[in-house]
């Protein structure tokens, strides 16, 4: 093994806001506060995501190589429908949706960044 997965770092204008997101959509805290960089996590410290100010910062769009990514992350829900609800209500945006209760959708955050809301696969092959 060469090492672990220990942080996910996302590129961002404004730290300390776009953390408030991801603290919501994943029910994390603050662990660390400045104004380059905020980490959020569990109190195990198990899941850890950052986020690093960046001042040139350029929107992410989905699907096109001008626009890197610039990072994804998969989110695990029970229902693609109350999450969904939940999400644009916190600032995200419908990116490629579905009308199926299990599978994926995928969003931006609200500087762009694309994410998955993601069902279990083993509903999923129950289809």
């Amino acid at each position: 093994m060469i090492g672990h997965l220990c942080t996910t770092v996302i590129d961002c204008p404004d730290p300390s806001e776009l953390a408030l997101f991801y603290e919501e959509l994943l029910s994390l805290s603050r662990l660390e506060d400045g104004p380059e960089f905020v980490v959020i996590g569990s109190t195990s410290g198990k899941e850890v995501v950052a986020f690093q100010k960046v001042d040139d910062f350029r929107r992410p769009q989905w699907s096109v190589p001008d626009h890197p990514q610039q990072m994804h992350l998969d989110v695990m829900v029970a229902d693609l429908d109350v999450a969904e609800s939940q999400v644009l209500a916190l600032g995200a945006t419908l990116l490629d949706g579905s009308d199926k209760p299990i599978g994926y959708r995928v969003y931006a955050d609200p500087v762009g960044h694309p994410f998955c809301l993601v069902t279990p696969q083993e509903e999923a092959e129950g289809i």
